[in-house]
């Protein structure tokens, strides 16, 4: 076992930056007061909720009023679905969503189906975009929302969110985008995009774990989360969580006024690692699209060697990658995002996920690289699998 650590998982979570935490910190031991009393004390929790909630806000070119804090991107995503399901049920009962969603996305969206209703859930192209022509033609008379992300948790593809809001619009259907993975790491404009709905979580944004927000445009009707007090103007009672509201605005204050030069950080990185390992990994495919995915973000498939060996393998070196979804990290099933794009169960199991942050080196890359090309070819010592192979397709 290494006592190196490099960490390339940060599409699971990322570091929590020294500055949120000093941000937090008051909250927990000096300015303790519960938001929800009347005095003084009080208040200054109560302000400093209201300041995150402009931060948040200013973000995304939306009002202050139409950000909700959650406890994260699933309970935001929940809430979403099942809210509008509610609400606009007498208008109907039909929402349209994408074959590569989260879980969270797909299982509210199952759990509706359980009361009775209708999903559709559109396919996508080998380098996961939906495809804008099935979403038309899937809308009807009934339908009340579309739900698809902004950018996909494992393969990094980013959505036509613009052409996808328009349609939304002129059919005047709501949309909803989980932004989980995409929020802080590129800009986005709820204004411009007619995004109605958007789900978003600190953690993934240098920010603390167990908070998020959903932004609600406000001229929505929206049901309660959750019913008590008066807290999110009544929509999601409960005291809120002080210190990990400051320290999410602070996070994405902070992502936002270095998010330019992370950007290109982050991009020169990832197309120096993508080029190495297409160059010289043979049997290597890269999962999504070449550029039009997330900053940090890459999947490969491996073939000829599964998944869970290579992660064992890194992790003995102190590498630490992610094989899909941190969510569904302990299923055994073939990664529902990797079949949709036509990836066969073997390559599937094949794949690996490698998530850069601007703190990753090209010293680390290089070593990773290394490593991954030692335990790999180890993996192949069967040259004649691979002879069989190349015999085969000829």
């Amino acid at each position: 076992m290494s006592d190196k650590v490099i960490y390339m998982d940060n599409a699971a979570t990322t570091r929590t930056r020294p500055e949120v935490v000093d941000e937090m910190l008051k909250y927990f031991t000096i300015l303790y007061g519960n938001p929800s009393s009347v005095y003084e004390f009080a208040g200054k929790s109560r302000d400093a909720i209201e300041n995150a909630r402009q931060t948040i806000a200013s973000t995304l070119n939306a009002k202050p009023n139409e950000i909700y804090f959650t406890s994260g991107g699933t309970e935001s995503d929940n809430w979403a679905l099942r809210a509008v399901a509610k609400a606009y049920k007498s208008k109907g009962r039909h929402i349209i969503t994408s074959k590569i969603e989260h879980h969270a996305i797909l299982n509210s969206a199952k759990n509706l189906e359980d009361l009775d209703y209708k999903i559709s859930y559109i396919d996508v192209d080998e380098y996961g975009v939906i495809k804008l022509q099935r979403l038309k033609e899937n809308i009807r008379e009934d339908t009340i929302l579309i739900s698809v992300m902004t950018a996909n948790n494992e393969i990094g593809t980013i959505q036509p969110v613009d052409e996808i809001g328009q349609i939304a619009k002129s059919k005047d259907i709501i949309f909803h985008t989980d932004a989980v993975q995409y929020y802080c790491h590129l800009p986005i404009d709820v204004r411009k995009s007619n995004i109605d709905l958007l789900s978003a979580s600190a953690h993934k944004f240098n920010g603390p774990k167990g908070i998020g927000f959903l932004y609600i445009n406000e001229r929505l009707k929206m049901v309660p989360l959750i019913f008590g007090g008066s807290q999110e103007s009544g929509l999601r009672a409960g005291t809120q969580n002080v210190p990990s509201i400051v320290g999410m605005a602070k996070a994405a204050e902070l992502a936002h006024k270095e998010m330019n030069s992370r950007i290109r950080t982050e991009m020169m990185n990832r197309e120096y690692f993508i080029g190495r390992v297409l160059r010289e990994i043979p049997y290597t495919r890269l999962n999504g699209a070449r550029r039009n995915r997330l900053p940090g973000n890459m999947n490969f498939s491996f073939q000829f060697v599964q998944s869970a060996e290579l992660l064992a393998m890194l992790d003995m070196e102190g590498i630490c990658v992610s094989s899909g979804s941190a969510c569904s990290s302990g299923s055994k099933e073939a990664s529902h995002v990797l079949t949709a794009i036509g990836l066969d169960d073997e390559l599937a199991h094949s794949s690996l996920r490698f998530t850069i942050s601007e703190e990753t080196t090209k010293d680390e890359i290089d070593y990773v690289i290394g490593i991954l090309k030692k335990i790999i070819a180890q993996k192949r010592k069967d040259n004649r699998l691979i002879g069989y192979y190349n015999k085969a397709r000829r």
